[in-house]
């Protein structure tokens, strides 16, 4: 226990001290992670930990990754990426191992090992890449988009290849026979962790298609119930601990059937991408993600052999430059023929230029199946782990010299961006409700955020586009886009509660305009304080019309009743804003003298100059309309 807990430690605090250093540099928190486990990795030498083993675990957080992209895409628009997705990660694949293979042969290499080494450095860090565009808000770039459609494709890739690359040792027909033999013997011992074990290929086949299936099916059907069955205990630790079932259950049936764990959970966010549910799955995971990558990261600084680096620093410098200048090349290539234009072509070229964690597991298996000497093994690790590392310089390269060039082109796309889909609106009752019938009349898309099991069931029936979650969960409104956000309806329930998300929106994004709930007149005072300058009583409005129904009432005509609680609204309304700046929440009334005061003086003030216009403008006496003798004709 001690051991784990020394581990733990050390790993965490690099991670505490080192991103944020690096982020306020401009490094991004990929490249702090990275040096962190460089700066750990004597300490874990001499402590003689198997960074290997810990990278293997690390790795979940691939998984958890593509699961939480999955959730951003519509099955409608994967359908729609289909040829970047084929054509051009097809080609990328294609063309980056035939480049690197003729590179390699070149260097001395025969024909087999030279190929071995094409299809490992085909690959890129999904890793890192996603973990930085996202970053960096370049997701939706038309270059983020087609590097996503080269990443997804090289994870389908990597299951080929494993399949491809044992072949390479084989020279003729007798070790053929022996390799067969050897995995059927392996198949046997491993039969109990596989479905797929002995059977056949038609069988497989059937088998594997039958787990994605499975996959589809249930996300599409069983995931609701599951939800509003767990939402009956009103426990925010069990929708984790669903979440994470969730995750890891397609995890392990995707390795089962020998699919690629990251693929699966890919393909169950698609096909939750339009549950309500999917912010809280969102929300629920994204931590775990983060601390998994973050740990992934770590393990690659800490597995770089610095001993082998400096006895070959100038050969594996070399090879590592030039595997990025190769790739780059292709990449930009590609990005011609396939109409990328400007910076997006530039980020397309220089994001994927690296190798990809998946080249630590296919070379590991290329020394296995003795298709890649284990002296040759060793220099091409420190190759894909140097070429991760300089990654974060890639894209600070494109921040800082490539994309101020293409600003202006960049400025003139983004005023094309609709307006109606930056809209939150937190909570889904008597309030929000009505605001999100309102804002969808007038042709806005709201995404609205509800913590309610049965009023999501009632709201779908309808066809009200709505998420399940807790909207105080800053996790949740990440999840929902607040970074893109441009209008935040506060509509939920609790004092407290809405008081503490308009003063964490109105701190960290100023850019978002907060329309609040409040729920006194004290509550008015808070969200000022807060810094929200759109505060909403919620029963104000419907006050005022009752009073006027009750000047009515009393003789009034509807013309006086009007002007009468109009010029108690401006007084009223006057009167919350200067003492608004007496008020302070970390005082009790008792303790605020000067705001007291201020109220009595005000009071005083106010009330008299209002009672004498509200008297004047009840004792005019208008000309009676000819609808004014038909009490019924009034509407209140």
């Amino acid at each position: 226990m001690t051991d784990f807990l020394l581990l733990a430690f050390i790993f965490l605090i690099a991670g505490v001290f080192s991103v944020p250093i690096a982020a306020r540099l401009g490094l991004g928190s990929v490249l702090g992670y990275l040096i962190a486990g460089i700066l750990i990795s004597p300490l874990l030498a001499l402590l003689h930990v198997d960074v290997v083993s810990i990278q293997h675990f690390a790795e979940f957080g691939v998984v958890m990754m593509l699961f939480l992209v999955g959730l951003e895409l519509e099955p409608k628009l994967l359908w729609a990426m289909r040829a970047k997705l084929l054509g051009l990660g097809g080609a990328q694949v294609a063309f980056t191992t035939g480049a690197v293979m003729l590179a390699a042969m070149v260097l001395g290499q025969v024909w087999s090992i030279a190929l071995a080494i094409g299809l490992v450095f085909a690959l890129s860090s999904t890793a890192i890449v996603l973990q930085t565009l996202g970053e960096k808000g370049l997701m939706k770039s038309d270059g983020g988009q087609a590097s996503f459609s080269v990443l997804l494709f090289q994870d389908i890739a990597v299951i080929p290849m494993l399949a491809l690359i044992p072949l390479l040792a084989l020279t003729d027909l007798t070790d053929v026979v022996h390799y067969a033999a050897s995995v059927a013997d392996a198949g046997a011992h491993d039969e109990g962790m596989s479905l797929v074990a002995g059977l056949n290929a038609w069988q497989t086949t059937l088998v594997t298609i039958a787990a994605v299936a499975a996959v589809a099916v249930g996300g599409n059907y069983l995931t609701g119930p599951i939800f509003r069955f767990i939402a009956g205990a009103q426990l925010r630790e069990l929708f984790t601990a669903t979440a994470l079932m969730i995750v890891i259950g397609i995890a392990l049936l995707m390795s089962l059937v020998g699919l690629s764990p990251a693929l699966g959970t890919f393909l169950a966010g698609v096909v939750l991408a339009n549950s309500p549910y999917r912010h809280e799955l969102e929300s629920d995971i994204e931590p775990f993600k983060g601390l998994l990558l973050g740990l992934f990261f770590m393990t690659v600084g800490a597995s770089v052999n610095f001993p082998l680096l400096f006895a070959n620093l100038g050969s594996i410098i070399g090879l590592t430059l030039g595997l990025i200048a190769i790739k780059a090349g292709v990449l930009f290539v590609l990005g011609v023929v396939f109409k990328l234009s400007g910076s997006d072509r530039w980020l397309f070229a220089l994001g994927l230029a690296q190798a990809g964690e998946f080249g630590f597991v296919l070379l590991s298996f290329t020394v296995g199946a003795n298709v890649i000497p284990a002296e040759i093994a060793d220099q091409l690790l420190l190759v894909v782990a140097l070429s991760m590392l300089l990654t974060p310089a890639l894209f600070i390269l494109y921040d800082r010299v490539i994309a101020p060039r293409y600003l202006v082109d960049f400025e003139r796309e983004a005023d094309e961006v609709p307006e109606n889909s930056h809209i939150i609106i937190a909570g889904h009752g008597r309030v929000g409700g009505i605001v999100s019938r309102i804002l969808q009349s007038a042709g806005y898309t709201p995404t609205v955020i509800d913590f309610s099991s049965k009023q999501l069931d009632m709201l779908s029936k309808f066809g009200v586009r709505a998420y399940y979650g807790d909207a105080t969960r800053l996790d949740m409104l990440h999840s929902a886009g607040i970074d893109q956000a441009k209008m935040l309806v506060v509509a939920i329930d609790g004092k407290e509660a809405i008081t503490e998300l308009v003063k964490y929106v109105t701190q960290t994004h100023p850019h978002v305009h907060i329309v609040a709930r409040a729920i006194d007149r004290n509550h008015v005072y808070d969200l000022w304080f807060a810094g929200c300058r759109d505060v909403i009583r919620e029963t104000y409005d419907s006050s005022l019309r009752m009073g006027r129904s009750g000047l009515e009432a009393l003789g009034a005509t509807r013309a006086q009743a009007d002007r009468a609680c109009q010029a108690f609204d401006v007084s009223d309304r006057k009167s919350i804003l200067a003492m608004a700046e007496h008020y302070d929440p970390e005082l009790s009334y008792e303790e605020n003298d000067t705001y007291t005061s201020k109220v009595r003086e005000y009071a005083q003030e106010w009330a008299a100059d209002l009672t004498s216009e509200i008297a004047a403008i009840l004792s005019e006496k208008p000309a009676p309309r000819s609808d004014e003798a038909d009490p019924s004709s009034k509407k209140k």
